[in-house]
């Protein structure tokens, strides 16, 4: 296994940020969420991912976030920098490698739907502005273009710090051709899957792991997922695949993802709340209900 893979393999958490009741960050919230995950043996924190509700926080919280969580736990670290300004982005990028982020992940500009041409000249610019290890984000529905096979593999070629991509496309076609159109260029190449359920399938297609919502709640069974693939234990991926896919009905609950997961976060841990920056997100009794049965939570 190549460093690259040994080191951002397997299953990731895109973590919540935790805010008190008066809106701030939670730094005591995200303490334990983060022991949470390093005891469930969660492989990888991803900071201030869609879940993390990047585009709601302000530079200076974010740059205090990318200080203050590096120092919560001892694991490996990637921190989201995407916003539509490149010098804040590149001042976000500086701040994770100083507090030793192992990489930072950048969306494709989210105002304008970029070109194929304009897209390869974004991640051009950026690859020959930062130092340190990167991935690109594809999130196609909220940025109305797509990183396809064909510009993953050029920039793959190009810059050998361009370590990886999260694919967040619900089609297991897509993320299979960036898989394979990037194994000719780069054997060091990480692709990961940004839907729960295409965890596994993922493996089966030469992928290397995911980054989805329910790490947050339940990082165990994906952990466990990724141990099963390594020893090769069909019966329990069966089990695992089907209880992954039961739990994904959470997104269909509630108005955004967002306010949901940390609804259960708060429900069956309580060290956090379920305030969220998002609009006429909190649930419902009896959405609440649900998330409680579906998640055993008495």
């Amino acid at each position: 296994m190549s460093e690259n893979h040994a080191l951002f393999h397997g299953a990731w958490c895109p973590s919540i940020t935790p805010f008190d009741d008066q809106g701030n960050i939670d730094f005591a919230a995200l303490q334990q969420h983060l022991q949470r995950l390093e005891n469930a043996g969660t492989h990888v924190v991803l900071l201030m991912g869609s879940i993390g509700e990047f585009t709601a926080l302000t530079l200076d919280e974010r740059l205090t976030l990318i200080r203050e969580a590096r120092k919560l736990t001892p694991l490996p670290m990637v921190a989201n920098i995407s916003t539509t300004c490149v010098d804040d982005m590149l001042h976000l990028a500086d701040e994770a490698r100083d507090c030793g982020y192992q990489a930072v992940m950048i969306l494709p500009h989210y105002y304008f739907q970029q070109t194929p041409s304009q897209l390869l000249a974004y991640y051009r610019q950026l690859g020959q502005r930062l130092q340190g290890k990167w991935f690109a984000y594809n999130f196609p529905a909220r940025t109305g273009c797509d990183l396809d096979a064909t510009l993953v593999a050029q920039l793959a070629a190009e810059f050998p710090d361009f370590v990886g991509v999260k694919d967040t496309v619900d089609c297991l076609s897509h993320t299979r051709a960036i898989i394979q159109s990037v194994v000719p260029v780069r054997q060091d190449f990480v692709v990961l899957s940004g839907y729960d359920e295409y965890l596994i399938p993922n493996l089966l297609a030469g992928g290397a792991g995911v980054i989805s919502g329910l790490n947050n709640i339940c990082p165990e069974l994906f952990v466990q997922a990724i141990e099963a693939w390594k020893g090769n234990n069909l019966a329990q991926l069966n089990h695992i695949q089907r209880e992954i896919s039961r739990l994904s009905g959470i997104y269909a609950i509630g108005n955004d993802f967002v306010t949901t997961i940390k609804t259960a976060v708060a429900h069956k841990f309580q060290y956090s709340g379920i305030k969220s920056r998002s609009f006429a997100g909190e649930l419902t009794l009896q959405e609440s209900l649900l998330i409680d049965d579906m998640f055993d939570i008495k």
